[in-house]
């Protein structure tokens, strides 16, 4: 068994303002530190665009309507003061959708061990009917409705170590029960959610808040006294991990201070709780990370843990 990368050259093509932090160049160190060497066992797969049904999985029509009719023929459109679209941003959302489904599909009918996502835009941040951070599209969500609606798998576990809360993804699991989602956050911090009380509406949402400064065993010490168990508990079919890399301590849109061997470790304990209940089953999707040398290297220790647990 192998591990499959899903990428696409349209990810270059959502283009983003001078200066913006979620910019093309995120795209293209993540795919440097992937050709190396190492690397070359990855089963390199096209993201295919998704079809409109899996938006619709976890947004209405309306919206969806609403994000295509944004997108401008020329030049750049901003939909709130963080998230902006150019005239490829329609394709490379289609292509972050597409990868995460596709990728779903591939581990569950066991053509890979796992998988990792390398698209963009980002997706954790974008509730129902809102766009917001940098993200249009709920990637990670919308791929736990696809394995529990498409495969129907019964628990499916969404875990988010970014830096800043997934609220986006806590919005659109917050009433299913078959899904389970963890994260850990720094707080406070944009967007200003993810606090202890917001349990979902039942009982499967698990927020685990940390202090600016919080170092590599604080992270540590959080996933194993609450997030870790809490996995172990619900005893999921498949993990979905949004893979944000803007806790290292290089970012600088944050105030975490991990390193690639904290990324290494969680996970490798995620791998750990898929080999217990889930014969292994991982689909990874990047979300953030803005310093490019501290998002590649950080890409790089995840991804190789993965092709390492994939064998």
């Amino acid at each position: 068994m192998t591990t499959a990368l899903y990428t696409h050259a349209d990810s270059h093509s959502h283009v983003t303002p001078p200066g913006h932090p979620e910019r093309v160049e995120r795209m293209e160190a993540v795919e440097t530190a992937l050709s190396d060497a190492r690397f070359a066992a990855l089963d390199r797969r096209d993201a295919p665009l998704a079809d409109r049904a899996e938006m619709l999985r976890c947004h209405p029509e309306r919206y969806v309507s609403k994000i295509e009719a944004a997108i401008p023929k020329e030049g750049s459109r901003a939909l709130d003061a963080d998230t902006h679209v150019s005239p490829g941003s329609w394709a490379a959302a289609l292509r972050a959708v597409g990868a995460a489904a596709a990728a779903v599909d591939a581990v569950l009918d066991d053509e890979v061990a796992n998988a990792f996502c390398a698209t963009r835009p980002p997706g954790h941040h974008a509730e129902k009917e809102t766009s917001m951070g940098f993200c249009l599209f709920g990637n990670a969500a919308i791929a736990a409705k696809r394995a529990l609606d498409q495969h129907g798998l019964l628990r499916v576990a969404v875990v988010d170590f970014d830096v800043h809360h997934g609220n986006g993804t806590q919005d659109l699991l917050w009433d299913e029960e078959r899904a389970l989602f963890v994260g850990s956050h720094q707080m406070p911090l944009w967007p200003g959610t993810g606090g202890r009380d917001e349990t979902g509406a039942h009982g499967n949402v698990m927020n685990l808040p940390l202090d600016p400064g919080t170092n590599g065993a604080g992270f540590r010490r959080a996933w194993e006294t609450h997030g870790l168990p809490a996995l172990d508990a619900f005893a999921p079919e498949l993990i979905i991990i949004s893979a944000g890399f803007d806790a290292h301590q290089d970012d600088p849109l944050a105030q975490l201070a991990l390193v690639e061997a904290d990324f290494a470790w969680i996970t490798e304990a995620l791998c750990d709780l898929a080999d217990a209940h889930a014969g292994g089953r991982v689909v990874s999707t990047l979300e953030g990370g803005y310093d490019l040398t501290a998002l590649a290297a950080s890409t790089a220790a995840h991804v190789d843990v993965l092709m390492r647990r994939g064998k």
